[in-house]
């Protein structure tokens, strides 16, 4: 009897994807095509876009340039994700457009707490 292994991440086709809503996405976003006041006042950067295996769901990580106010400009993009979705349709060649999830990209705040962690006294003398 086969064993079933463990599932070993996203599928080159869910990365491939991914990055191809990225690009449109970030492109959108940079010409400013959606017409909201605070976004206008506001650069976002689209770190990372994961998809569910089956591709009809995609989580998009954002992060305000210049660290403005995350929440706010999240619920912005989701009031406008409908409008979102259908220009990405329009410039990725996919079969089925995913639903589009924002979230707030926690990794830098990670990262930085972790070098934090790592130039803190007591673990440079243990480095050392």
């Amino acid at each position: 009897m086969a064993r079933q292994q463990a599932p070993k991440g996203p599928s080159q086709r869910q990365l491939r994807v991914g990055e191809m809503i990225r690009h449109a996405l970030a492109d959108l976003l940079l010409r400013g095509e959606i017409a909201d006041p605070e976004l206008d006042k506001q650069k976002v950067t689209v770190t990372e876009v994961r998809l569910s295996p089956d591709l009809r769901n995609a989580t998009v990580y954002i992060v305000p340039f210049g660290g403005g106010d995350a929440k706010a400009v999240r619920s912005v993009l989701a009031k406008h994700q409908r409008f979102l979705r259908g220009e990405l349709a329009k410039r990725v060649d996919l079969k089925y457009m995913p639903n589009l999830l924002f979230q707030i990209d926690q990794t830098f705040d990670e990262a930085e707490r972790i070098d934090a962690i790592l130039r803190s006294p007591t673990v440079s003398r243990d480095l050392s």
